[in-house]
């Protein structure tokens, strides 16, 4: 069952803060990641709904958190940029023959692997387990996974807060697209 409340205190530098229930009852705590949308920052006085649970010393937190009025789902917007720019490759390969097909076979076992990668990951994070560096998150995105990576990012809910990741992230896109592209001018072209 989800209660409502209001977003009394927040130390946005420590990421923390304490909701006061709309019931009046004992103010519960709240950490930055109880907070379903990553893209917005907590502020004072936001009516807040969340779950109701328990750290490990038996004090009331909040997680699942979203600001009332808005709805928890998954990033459907990015998984559609993924799967747009893979259906891309495959006309520009297949039906266009602008690029070699094998490279929308590297985007498909690309994409898996940064999926599989990014799963791995958010199961060693939770097992406290050996973790997949950023930086190879990040290189598997820049040669071709970037899509899988997208896609992971969002249906897993993993590494989708951080911005500094986020940031290097987009930056991998960004030139993997732009190598792409390349390929398209006619005198770079290359046969397979």
């Amino acid at each position: 069952m989800r209660s409502q409340g209001t977003l009394t205190s927040w130390n946005d530098e420590k990421g923390f803060g304490f909701i006061t229930p709309d019931d009046a009852s004992r103010q519960v705590f709240v950490h930055i990641n109880s907070f379903s949308n990553r893209g917005r920052r907590p502020e004072l006085n936001q009516a807040v709904s969340y779950a109701l649970s328990s750290d490990s010393k038996g004090r009331p937190c909040a997680t699942n958190v979203l600001f009332v009025g808005e709805r928890r789902g998954i990033g459907f917007g990015s998984i559609l940029i993924a799967v747009l720019f893979l259906a891309a490759i495959a006309i520009a390969a297949f039906h266009l023959n602008k690029i070699p097909r094998l490279i929308f076979g590297v985007y498909v076992i690309a994409s898996l692997l940064a999926f599989f990668m990014y799963a791995k990951d958010k199961s060693a994070a939770k097992s406290g387990g050996w973790r997949t560096s950023e930086s190879t998150l990040h290189l598997i995105s820049l040669f071709c996974g970037w899509p899988g990576a997208l896609i992971a990012q969002q249906t897993l809910r993993h590494k989708s807060k951080k911005q500094s990741f986020r940031f290097v992230f987009w930056v991998t896109v960004v030139l993997n697209c732009g190598a792409v592209a390349f390929l398209f001018i006619p005198e770079v072209a290359i046969e397979v």
